[in-house]
C-alpha cells in the first residue's frame, strides 16, 4: 500500500483527495493537515510515501513544510498542489526538494497514477507546465552560472546519465539508451545526486535545465 498525507488548508479539498485517492486498492490516505506545521508533524508521525503539498497557507505555509520534510531522514516524495496562479512560488517549491507539481483540477484517474509515479521517486509534472515555471524564474541568469559549475564537476557518463534522468527516463531506460545494467545507473544516479547537492530526480533535472543540458 502506498501511504498518502495531504496538507492543504481547506478540508473539501482535503476531502475531495482522500475520496479520489481511497478509491485505489493500492493507495491509503492516512492522515491529513491544514497547515504546514501540522503536516510536517503528520509526515514523521505517519512516515507515508508521498505527501501531495498546498502552498498557500495561514501561519507555516507549504514551501517552509517541504524545507522541513525534505531534511528529514528518508523523506517522502513531496508534490505541490496548485491552482497554477504562483508560478514563481511553485518553482521555488521545487527547487526546495518537491518532487512536482499537481493542479487541483487533474482528473481523478490520472490524479492516482500520478501519486504512484511519485511514490517511485520521478517527477510529476507536464512538460508544459515546466516550461511556464521556468519561462517565469527571475534568477535564471545565477541559476544558470550555478548550475553549469555543478555540472562540471560531473563525469562525462554521469553527465549522460543526468541527460537521461532530465528526460523523464526510468532507470530501466536509462540502461537500455545506455548499454549498462540498471544496477550501475542507480550507482551513477546516487552518486551524481550526492555531487549536484540534490535531495531528488526532480531538483536534478532542474539543474539540467538550467545549465543547458536539456531544453523542457
Amino acid at each position: 500500500m502506498l501511504r498518502v498525507v495531504v496538507v492543504d488548508d481547506e478540508p473539501m479539498v482535503c476531502r475531495f483527495l482522500r475520496t479520489i485517492l481511497g478509491s485505489a486498492e493500492d493507495i491509503d490516505v492516512v492522515d491529513e493537515a491544514h497547515d504546514g506545521a501540522a503536516g510536517v508533524e503528520a509526515v514523521v508521525r505517519n512516515r507515508p510515501d508521498v505527501v501531495l503539498m498546498d502552498l498557500r497557507m495561514p501561519g507555516v505555509d507549504g514551501l517552509t513544510a517541504i524545507e522541513r520534510i525534505v531534511e528529514l531522514a528518508s523523506p517522502p516524495a513531496v508534490v505541490v498542489l496548485t491552482t497554477f496562479d504562483a508560478d514563481q512560488y511553485v518553482l521555488r517549491a521545487l527547487r526546495a526538494g518537491a518532487s512536482g507539481f499537481l493542479v487541483k483540477s487533474t482528473p481523478p484517474e490520472e490524479l492516482i497514477d500520478l501519486v504512484r509515479v511519485a511514490a517511485t521517486g520521478h517527477t510529476v509534472m507536464s512538460a508544459a507546465a515546466a516550461r511556464r515555471l521556468v519561462a517565469a524564474s527571475t534568477d535564471r541568469l545565477s541559476a544558470r552560472d550555478r548550475a553549469r559549475e555543478l555540472v562540471a564537476s560531473l563525469t562525462t557518463r554521469e553527465v549522460e546519465v543526468l541527460t537521461c534522468l532530465a528526460e523523464g527516463l526510468s532507470n530501466a531506460r536509462i540502461a537500455e539508451r545506455l548499454y549498462l545494467s540498471e544496477a550501475t545507473v542507480k550507482g551513477y544516479v546516487s552518486r551524481m545526486l550526492e555531487k549536484l547537492g540534490c535531495v531528488n530526480r526532480t531538483q536534478a533535472g532542474l539543474i539540467a535545465y538550467d545549465a543547458g543540458v536539456v531544453d523542457l
